[in-house]
Order: structure tokens, then sequence, then C-alpha cells
């Protein structure tokens, strides 16, 4: 897992984090750590395979087996950061 360090965070913030830990019986870091999470997983976020599958299918360049396929080869992975190392 990867590490991160926040500079300059304000201490209102820090604060505010403190208490919505505590509120939910977490730690402060264990806190940040959902924060992040809930930010970078949006829910109803719509993924681009997704919404290109919709768009051919109300076209009508898909029919629902083929439609069907895709759903069943599909990466559900989370995408990863290109490395150009």
């Amino acid at each position: 897992m990867a590490n991160v360090n926040i500079r300059n965070l304000p201490d209102e913030v820090h604060r505010a984090i403190r208490i919505r830990a505590a509120h939910h019986g977490r730690s402060t870091e264990a806190e940040i750590r959902v924060i992040l999470e809930q930010a970078a997983k949006a829910e109803g976020r719509v993924k681009l395979g997704s919404h290109l599958a919709s768009v051919a299918r109300d076209m009508g360049a898909l029919t629902d087996e083929e439609h069907a396929l895709i759903e069943r080869v599909r990466i559900d992975a989370p995408a990863r950061a290109a490395s150009f190392e």
C-alpha cells in the first residue's frame, strides 16, 4: 500500500476529521482512508465502457446478447495510473 503525507492541513480541518473519526469509532488515520476511498470511488460514477455500451445499445448497434457478452468479459478492477518509468 502507498503512504501519503499531507502538509499544511489547516487545524480546523484536522479537528473536524478527528471529531468525525470519533463519531464513527475510528482512528483519524482510518477516517482519512475512508474519506479518500469514498472520494475516489464515488457512487453513481459512470464508467466509460458502460456509457459507450449504453450509447451503442440505444442506437441499435448492440443486441442484448452482445451487450451481455461485453458485461461478462468486463474487467471490474479499478484502473491503475500509467507508469512511465
